[in-house]
């Protein structure tokens, strides 16, 4: 790249890794084309993280507000859920993103094209727009940012209105007195809070022997107990052996011999990569046994000069990974070398309660043969939790048991998900856990919790109860 012209840069798709490399590129001086055929933003955004979490939060306030009683407060009838303003709602806060992602894309003089790209050679993109009129686009670098989408399995096809996917239950106009949901993992669990709170009876279906199998297991038995106390019905190392849609709803017999007859039946199992129709066959771009195109440290394919982000490289479904690997294929395609480390991805869980997680489980460390100590500490023990109305949840530390160097840091209990950075950079920094329980921490907060459960490592954790020995 060591023409003085502006690299030109071509990027397909919007979402949360495409248009944040796009910003980066122009802010590094590119000449940037962003090819989108749905919104942009992507399905986080319109389909996905950002409606879910509005949803999430009325529902977690009407909660709260239904209890405000006993607190002091009083309301003029009772609390209601009108899914009808909660869905506009969520569509306004959808579109004031959208429109604020388009002003800057304007603002930094990146080009927007409507319509499907397609790699014609390593250095050109046809795209088609959705009246079938085709273009080409030159370029010195591209970026495929496509994502997944919702998987389709042949035993559930969505109809979108019994079947439905996230994309349909985000959109409900009316309540669906019950939900059967197939699959508990993030999605499954957080749409399981989502209709229990609004009222539905919820059936929560998992093949494995627990929910969020891959979090760590005290923040899965508290999710666990919390579930059962909204009145989700768990069948956890179950699967649905037929089912059939009949006038009144989803009819179907389970592994276990139970019947379960719901309104609707949501299906949460995983996603698929949209690398099919890219022209990847054509320029020689790699993919693996789960159609993920293939990428190095430095977001490249096999073909040098195409880079690949986000969901579609199934490295880690999250939209922050999507934006940190945006980052990094955007200074590389503009001649410089940069590259990605994925030793430290906090993450968030929304259900209710919060879950905030980075590093090591508890499960890992016996798996790698780490010898580790611990340290707990329940939110009821906080000040401000207590002050808030929000004692359920713990926090919870796991550290080499010989350097005292933090690997792990899990949280489930209010604004979780917030709360995890500092024990990211607690990782990322390589601190122990006396750098985190000497740091003084503002009173009153949530966050002392962590000070806390890294005091408790050393049996010092002044608002908790001696360590039985």
């Amino acid at each position: 790249m060591a023409s003085s012209s502006p690299t030109r840069l071509v990027i397909i798709g919007a979402g949360p890794g495409g248009y944040v490399a796009a910003i980066r590129a122009a802010q590094l001086g590119a000449q940037v084309t962003l090819v989108e055929e749905q919104a942009v933003g992507g399905v986080c955004l319109n389909w996905g993280c950002i409606p879910s979490k509005t949803l999430l939060n009325l529902v977690d306030l009407g909660e709260r507000a239904k209890h405000a009683e006993a607190w002091g407060l009083s309301f003029e009838g009772p609390i209601g859920f009108d899914l009808r303003r909660m869905i506009a709602r969520k569509n306004d806060v959808v579109q004031s993103l959208v429109k604020g992602i388009s002003t800057l894309l304007k603002q930094w003089k990146i080009q927007h094209l409507a319509g499907r790209g397609e790699l014609v050679t390593d250095r050109q993109v046809r795209v088609t727009g959705a009246d079938g009129a085709t273009s080409v686009l030159e370029a010195d670098a591209v970026v495929l940012a496509t994502g997944s989408s919702w998987p389709r399995l042949p035993q559930f096809p969505i109809d979108g209105h019994r079947v439905i996917s996230s994309k349909e239950a985000l959109d409900l106009s009316v309540i669906p007195q019950s939900v059967v949901i197939v699959g508990g993992g993030v999605e499954g669990c957080e749409f399981a809070c989502l209709f229990s709170g609004l009222g539905s009876q919820v059936t929560l279906i998992e093949m494995m022997p627990t929910l969020l199998s891959t979090e760590d297991e005290d923040t899965v038995a508290i999710l666990t107990r919390e579930l059962k106390k909204r009145k989700v019905k768990l069948c956890l190392k179950t699967t649905i052996q037929e089912w059939e849609t009949a006038a009144d709803g989803i009819h179907a017999t389970l592994s276990s011999g139970q019947s379960v007859v719901a309104e609707k039946m949501l299906i949460s199992v995983g996603r698929r990569m949209n690398s099919c129709g890219l022209g990847l066959e054509t320029v020689g771009v790699k993919t693996g046994s789960r159609e993920e195109i293939l990428v190095d440290e430095h977001m490249e394919t096999s073909v040098p000069g195409v880079y690949a982000i986000g969901d579609v490289t199934g490295k880690s479904m999250l939209a922050h990974v999507a934006s940190a690997q945006g980052k990094v294929a955007a200074a590389n395609a503009v001649g410089k070398a940069e590259s990605i480390n994925y030793h430290v991805i906090p993450a968030g869980i929304f259900t209710l309660p919060e879950i905030g997680r980075v590093g090591l489980t508890e499960q890992q460390t016996r798996e790698q043969g780490i010898t580790t100590t611990i340290g707990r500490f329940r939110y009821g023990g906080l000040g401000k939790a207590q002050a808030v109305g929000e004692p359920t949840g713990q926090f919870k530390i796991i550290a080499d048991e010989h350097s005292k160097k933090i690997l792990g840091v899990h949280i489930i209990g209010a604004h979780a998900a917030d709360l995890i950075h500092e024990g990211a950079l607690a990782i990322q920094a390589g601190l122990t856990v006396e750098d985190v329980a000497d740091m003084i921490h503002a009173h009153p907060t949530l966050s002392e919790g962590l000070m806390e459960a890294a005091e408790d490592i050393s049996g010092l954790a002044i608002h908790q109860a001696p360590k039985r020995i």
